[in-house]
């Protein structure tokens, strides 16, 4: 038994359930222990939680600086939009992924300030790795220059955060819809076509 089966177990739970509908017995009951061996390794649900987001945070930014690394040579407007692509299929199939974006929008009120911290950090880290991509195809003419890297990045994670509404609160329909909307403006308000 170790922490690791009982934070692959929680993640499942939390994901479907948010944290208020997730019960440390029914944790318990799918690992195969008693509720208080969870004590062992962790102090409370509180905890277990914020460990849980932690990962998740962490295994969504490794996640994003994979897709980087594979698909830097696209031309940028690809780039972009296989990325919200990449974004949509992780949570699609992803427990992790949906956990993370489900504890964004719906954080425990009383763990709200911890957990927005993970999710400020990852934000600022994805504007972080995007600007240089958008300043580079400043450079090549992809991208007007007078829109400026970092309001053109900016604008880019406002079109990844109403994907990610979708994803929470529209269904598949919902969701590609505002995808091929939100993208099309996106692209053309600053490209250079």
């Amino acid at each position: 038994m170790t922490s690791d089966q009982i934070k692959e177990v929680s993640l499942k739970h939390f994901a479907q359930n948010g944290y208020e509908g997730a019960s440390l017995a029914h944790i318990a009951e799918d690992v195969g222990i008693k509720k208080q061996s969870i004590y062992t390794h962790f102090k409370g649900k509180d905890e277990l939680f914020l460990q849980i987001c932690k990962d998740s945070f962490g295994n969504e930014l490794t996640s994003v600086i994979n897709f980087i690394g594979r698909n830097k040579a696209q031309p940028t407007n690809d780039f972009l939009f296989n990325f919200l692509l990449h974004c949509i299929e992780r949570y699609e199939k992803l427990d992790s992924t949906k956990f993370m974006i489900r504890t964004s929008f719906y954080p425990p009120i009383h763990l709200n300030e911890h957990v927005m911290i993970f999710v400020n950090e990852y934000l600022d880290k994805l504007e972080e790795l995007f600007l240089p991509i958008i300043e580079r195809a400043i450079t090549k003419g992809e991208i007007c220059s007078t829109i400026g890297g970092h309001r053109a990045t900016t604008a880019f994670m406002g079109v990844l955060d109403g994907i990610f509404v979708e994803m929470i609160y529209g269904g598949p329909e919902r969701l590609q819809k505002r995808l091929d909307a939100s993208w099309y403006v996106f692209w053309r308000g600053i490209s250079n076509d």
